[in-house]
This record gives C-alpha cells, sequence and structure tokens, in this order.
C-alpha cells in the first residue's frame, strides 16, 4: 500500500509542501523585485527605447570617443 504520510511523488507531507511553496514564493518575490529596481535604475541611466531626440541620447559612442581621445592625449 502507498504511504499516507507524504506524497508519492515528492515524500512530502502537506505542511512540508505549504513550507516549501512559502519559501519558493518569497524568493522568487524578492529575485523579482531586485530585477524589476535593476531595470528601472539602467532605464534612467540609458533608455533603450528612443525619445524624441532618437537613439544619439542613448549612445555610449560620445563616451567611449572622448575616452579614447583623452587617452590618446596622455600617450602622445
Amino acid at each position: 500500500m502507498a504511504d499516507s504520510n507524504g506524497s508519492w511523488k515528492t515524500g512530502l507531507t502537506d505542511a512540508e509542501a505549504k513550507e516549501l511553496h512559502e519559501v519558493y514564493m518569497s524568493g522568487l518575490f524578492l529575485f523579482t523585485a531586485v530585477a524589476v529596481v535593476a531595470h528601472l535604475l539602467v532605464w534612467f541611466w540609458r533608455p533603450w527605447f528612443p525619445g524624441p531626440e532618437g537613439y544619439g541620447a542613448a549612445s555610449l559612442m560620445d563616451g567611449a570617443t572622448q575616452l579614447t581621445q583623452s587617452a590618446l592625449s596622455l600617450i602622445v
């Protein structure tokens, strides 16, 4: 006969399964909250959809060009 103390697939009792589910859901909520905050911070830093001024405002090329010119001026 089957063991009536737990699930035949996992071996967890109902109370253990509910506790595991609570821990899993709280971890999932925390991960999602951190991901949303990270995406908002990146959006404020460099929006990935163009505004009225186009993609140029979100481009990193200006900064890279200035860095390259500064580095070259130090070398030469």
